[in-house]
């Protein structure tokens, strides 16, 4: 159900959880100082408790409110990503973020998004907590519709368009004097080199209590339709998830990511592509991974390999 600012506004205020844009997914959003509405978020999505949730603000003096501690270079970082699609795991203050939006860890998750809609909103409310507006596990929502899909049709949508970027922020922590990359997102490592002075690496990190961010589980994004990851696909005679200046010559149905050149626009599909598959009802699909090995293509690779629950821990 589509709603305005102001009634996206309202809702949130009454405690009410709702789905609003931001330029990578939609997310389910409640006010971070609310634990009722947390509450609901987890409920709605069906969200393991052990899944924290990302704060987003809309001042980078808001993290001094928030964590206990920063690195000295988070203002580049900031400067150069803020708003943006970056999130970044800091040690956060225990007695004002809450235990279920953490996930009991002694850190927290804050991202400052680049949408004009969900920017006003935390101007005018706070900080909102905000997982990916899908059911937990399913490909993450990148419209409107997609979001109603799996909500219903009178869950309360504020409508910002279709997302630019298509997947998830990228995650990043801070160990060891050295930022690391927890979870592979629409920043592609190599888009640091000129801040940080490296790539980050990618790690699959963890605390002592559980995982440190969302994403982390291997069943993630996934249809219902059994992905295949090795198939030839010069001779497969069912669906293929392709490319648009590729030939499938016995495929039966190409659903189509975009350009093998454009890694942008094919992030920009790729949930949008999944999703289509479980509307249409198809049960099994060939994907052709024949894509270069860096840049976004690494975040294309590791959805498509936890959607088909392959461990992507070798990328």
């Amino acid at each position: 159900m589509r709603i305005s600012l102001e009634q996206a506004r309202r809702k949130i205020l009454k405690g009410e959880v709702v789905g609003i844009p931001t330029e990578t997914v939609y997310g389910l959003a409640a006010s971070l100082n609310n634990p009722s509405a947390i509450d609901q978020i987890f409920s709605l999505k069906g969200r393991p408790a052990t899944n924290p949730l990302i704060i987003h603000i809309a001042q980078v003096t808001q993290l001094r409110d928030y964590a206990i501690s920063m690195p000295g270079d988070i203002t580049r970082l900031t400067q150069a990503f803020w708003p943006g699609p970056l999130t970044i795991v800091l040690p956060a203050k225990q007695e004002v973020v809450p235990t279920k939006a953490r996930a009991g860890l002694s850190t927290a998750a804050f991202r400052m998004p680049a949408h004009s809609l969900t920017l006003a909103l935390i101007e005018w409310l706070g900080p909102l907590v905000m997982p990916s507006a899908n059911l937990s596990g399913k490909p993450s929502a990148t419209s409107r519709e997609h979001v109603e899909a799996d909500f219903g049709e009178n869950f309360p949508v504020l409508d910002g368009g279709k997302c630019q970027k298509g997947v998830e922020s990228t995650i990043l922590h801070y160990e060891n004097r050295t930022w690391h990359i927890v979870r592979l997102g629409a920043l592609a490592p190599e888009a640091f080199l000129p801040v940080l002075g490296y790539a980050p690496e990618i790690v699959e990190s963890h605390s002592n209590d559980g995982i440190l961010c969302p994403g982390q589980h291997l069943r993630h994004y996934a249809p219902q339709a059994k992905l295949l990851l090795d198939q030839p696909l010069q001779k497969y005679a069912g669906v293929v998830i392709g490319f648009s200046d590729r030939v499938y010559p016995a495929a039966s149905k190409v659903l189509v990511l975009g350009p093998s050149t454009d890694a942008v626009k094919c992030a920009e599909n790729l949930f949008g592509v999944l999703r289509q598959l479980d509307v249409e009802q198809i049960g099994e699909a060939a994907v052709d991974l024949g894509f270069p090995d860096h840049g976004l293509w690494i975040t294309i690779a590791e959805r498509l390999m936890r959607a088909a629950e392959v461990d992507s821990s070798s990328l």
